[in-house]
């Protein structure tokens, strides 16, 4: 069983799930409206490395109504947690969508850190469609207040890659199931992540490689935009896979992930 921290920092609190291990020590950082379950089999597939799971805030086990949601406050999260769990090591992150972005602004940050970084299906550029947020908003404050059950809840949700991830999140009680996030938080969280960072992303020293899903959520042209603005950047476009390509196309994901990690940089 995974060993369960948690560190304080500015008035939250941030659960890490410690795997344990000798190897190198791996971040793993789960997209909006998921948590560190998500990334769990990712983890387990990591042999020899030392893996901590992370529900940033807002998430899973950490604070659900923390009152920063900016970019830097995701990010003073993580380095305090590498601070605290890993002192005096240097990491490697990896994290899917906005745990890409969340990873991505870590390492810009604190490059003094970081001995990788690896973004699956994350981005830079942000989005030039103001509703973007606010659609994503409405979608999860559609979400029943509880549901009955599994059953109920797969049957709102649907068939997606991620609903196996967010049925599995679900928090029993008494009532039913409930979701362990609040649509208002995820709307506020998502419109910050919606800025671009180019500055950032230009100026980034740590390797970096970046991985698309077949049938992923970014244009040609912006995937290779970013590799334009960067070209040090090593990128791999799996055979397969939505946006939740951790999910739906685990086996190649893992390669990908494990071979990078092997290589020496």
């Amino acid at each position: 069983m995974p060993a369960r921290l948690t560190v304080h920092r500015d008035g939250a609190s941030i659960a890490v799930h410690d795997l344990g291990g000798d190897g190198p020590i791996v971040i793993l950082l789960h997209g909006l409206a998921g948590s560190s379950r998500e990334m769990r089999a990712t983890a387990e597939a990591l042999e020899g490395c030392h893996v901590l799971l992370i529900d940033q805030r807002g998430h899973g086990d950490s604070t659900r109504r923390p009152q920063d949601l900016s970019r830097n406050a995701f990010v003073g999260d993580i380095i305090a947690v590498i601070e605290d769990c890993a002192p005096g090591r240097r990491v490697t992150l990896v994290g899917q969508s906005m745990g890409a972005h969340t990873a991505f602004l870590v390492a810009a940050a604190r490059p003094d850190l970081v001995d990788g970084l690896v973004m699956l299906e994350g981005h830079v550029a942000g989005s030039d469609d103001p509703d973007e947020a606010l659609r994503l908003g409405r979608y999860f404050a559609s979400w029943p207040t509880k549901f009955e059950n599994e059953a109920s809840a797969r049957q709102f949700l649907g068939d997606d890659a991620i609903v196996d991830a967010w049925v599995a999140d679900l928090r029993r009680t008494g009532e039913g199931l409930v979701a362990r996030f609040d649509a208002d938080v995820m709307e506020r969280t998502i419109a910050a992540v919606h800025q671009p960072r180019w500055g950032e992303w230009e100026g980034l020293v740590v390797p970096t490689l970046a991985v698309f899903a077949k049938h992923g959520m970014f244009t040609a042209e912006a995937k290779d935009e970013l590799i334009r603005r960067r070209p040090e950047t090593q990128r791999v476009d799996l055979a397969a896979g939505s946006h939740d390509a951790h999910l739906d196309a685990f086996d190649e994901w893992v390669d990908v992930l494990r071979r990078w990690l092997a290589t020496p940089r």
